[in-house]
């Protein structure tokens, strides 16, 4: 951990570990970033609300790195998976040495639907300074383990960081709305709920459906990628609609779009037809499209009395 700071409407944190190879990804294709001669750590930053402590996607963070006022470094990071950290903004930087550093974080305004309280927040670029001290004697101290079993199901626990709210949604359970349905491909899960109004800042009248994606083990946000949602009654498709990324107090970092009514007895039909458009680190590579760029549909019948 380097540090933490706030500017204006966000949160920011810093952290470093040795290079790491990761996989970017593009659409529907990914591809491998091996580590650089010159790579001499992997940076990470996290960025949220400082009010509710949700963490924010899709910010677009960029990075300078100065040392005595010289720009050691520039980039847009790329946003990121992992198992112990679930998402946040990574790359790997060459430095100049031992010493202090200036790390300069900016965000532009949040691109994201925002919906309630967040309506009229993340609007304004902001940059934020963290100062950091580096050794590469205190770097090759990081402690790691190597699994045996890689490559099995399951997924390391997630990181405990005080400093850092974690960027796990919401438990299906205290979800607003009432949850009708719930389904998985791909190491992700879809819970999906029914509020009888959208929330403020969404335009339209009826219910209101939202889709919280997240990981299958640790409920880490799954975000940036394309989703739709087809809703059918006694054979008939009433609607067929792309979901909306939206930032919600409540909901949180979800999909959504206004519907005239769900009832018990509906058949929906979720389409991934874009995975997260997020680098993956090690563990992550083949998980929510991946490798094959495809996630299945997830089909499923409304059941009013399901638990949450």
């Amino acid at each position: 951990m380097v540090g933490t700071t706030e500017q204006g409407d966000y949160g920011f944190g810093l952290m470093y570990s040795y290079a790491h190879r990761f996989w970017s990804v593009n659409g529907e294709t990914t591809s491998l970033t091996e580590i650089g001669p010159d790579d001499d750590i992997h940076l990470m930053a996290s960025v949220w609300d400082s009010e509710t402590q949700t963490i924010l996607p899709e910010t677009g963070l960029s990075v300078e790195i100065y040392r005595d006022s010289e720009l050691i470094s520039q980039e847009a990071i790329y946003p990121m998976l992992s198992q112990p950290m679930g998402f946040h903004y990574g790359a790997n930087f060459g430095l100049d040495g031992d010493g202090t550093y200036d790390v300069r974080l900016s965000v532009g305004g949040l691109s994201t639907r925002r919906t309630d309280l967040f309506q009229d927040r993340f609007e304004q670029p902001v940059t934020a300074r963290i100062p950091f001290e580096y050794r590469e004697s205190k770097r090759d101290n990081i402690s790691f383990r190597r699994l045996e079993d890689a490559g099995s199901p399951g997924a390391v626990d997630p990181m405990a960081m005080e400093m850092l709210p974690g960027s796990i949604v919401p438990r299906a359970d205290v979800l607003p709305g009432r949850v009708v349905g719930t389904g998985s491909t791909d190491g992700a899960v879809f819970v999906t709920t029914v509020l009888d109004s959208p929330p403020a800042g969404v335009i339209g009248q009826g219910q209101y459906l939202a889709v919280s994606a997240r990981s299958q083990y640790n409920r880490m946000v799954l975000p940036a990628m394309s989703l739709s949602a087809a809703q059918t009654r006694d054979g008939e498709i009433l609607s067929k609609q792309r979901l909306t990324r939206t930032l919600d107090p409540s909901l949180g970092y979800h999909y959504g779009a206004v519907v005239d009514a769900v009832q018990s007895g509906d058949k929906l039909t979720l389409s991934p037809t874009l995975q997260p458009q997020t680098a993956r680190h090690e563990g992550y590579e083949t998980a929510f499209g991946g490798e094959t760029g495809a996630m299945e549909d997830i089909n499923f019948t409304v059941n009013d009395q399901q638990s949450a």
